[in-house]
């Protein structure tokens, strides 16, 4: 199992995608962040009222999603468009092993790449926010930014697993790039489907990020807790994995 995952991890970094991919989102998204801060400041410069410093803050998490996303579908779809998948059952024939392998793999590095992206969007953020800023160490921040960190990583995952089942980076894109926009900014803000579009897994994740803050208009509604929330998207994740895995073994390569 370690020489699979190190063979794994040496396709990831070895591969000019993956620096594509998350690179520019540990740049984008502390930028954003800081430019969202800012934009809060101003606003609340104006006015009074309730606030909540996290919306602020990881708001740039919310876009920055996509590289994570779109690392985790190259990391599975690229084997299947380039047809190297099939050296790679030639070289390890329990498919299941393999599968898990590059789970781990990817699990690892984007778990790794969140964390700096949240800690670096965490303190641009505030920087921006001024007088308005708050610390790591306030109540109910580590428990979103421990939850923004886990957010990513399942984006990463969720993106593998829909892509395993598809064989398709496009397939895969063209699934994930509504479920995580349109679903967020367009389909969540309509009352009469907003009780079943709150347990898509973005939208359930997306909770544990805020603060709760009464009568705060930014505040999502839902009618479960955060981590409830983060269990919900989780378990997406899993039925996402294990029906890649159930594809790979079940189909021709």
């Amino acid at each position: 199992m370690t020489s699979m995952l190190l063979a794994e991890w040496t396709k990831l970094r070895s591969v000019r995608s993956t620096v594509w991919t998350l690179l520019p989102t540990l740049v984008l998204s502390p930028a954003i962040a800081y430019l969202a801060g800012q934009g809060f400041s101003a606003a609340l410069a104006d006015r009074s009222g309730v606030f909540d410093p996290l919306f602020a803050t990881f708001y740039s998490v919310t876009l920055g999603q996509l590289g994570l996303a779109v690392f985790g579908v190259l990391a599975v779809g690229a084997e299947h468009s380039t047809g190297t998948i099939r050296s790679a059952l030639m070289a390890v024939p329990q498919r299941g092993m393999l599968y898990l392998a590059k789970v781990c793999a990817v699990a690892l590095t984007a778990l790794g790449v969140s964390a700096l992206i949240v800690l670096a969007s965490f303190f641009a953020a505030q920087s921006g926010l001024g007088a308005h800023r708050v610390s790591l160490g306030d109540g109910g921040v580590p428990q979103a930014a421990v939850g923004a960190v886990l957010y990513l990583t399942l984006i990463s995952l969720l993106a593998m697993g829909i892509t395993a089942v598809l064989r398709s980076s496009v397939a895969g894109l063209v699934i994930l790039l509504p479920l995580l926009f349109l679903g967020g900014t367009g389909l969540g803000t309509i009352p009469q489907i907003r009780d079943v579009v709150q347990f898509l897994p973005d939208q359930a994740g997306l909770l544990i990020m805020h603060l709760n803050v009464p009568d705060d208009p930014q505040q999502l509604g839902r009618d479960y807790g955060p981590w409830t929330g983060l269990g919900i998207m989780a378990a997406w994740t899993l039925a996402a994995l294990l029906a890649g895995a159930f594809t790979l073994r079940r189909r021709d390569a």
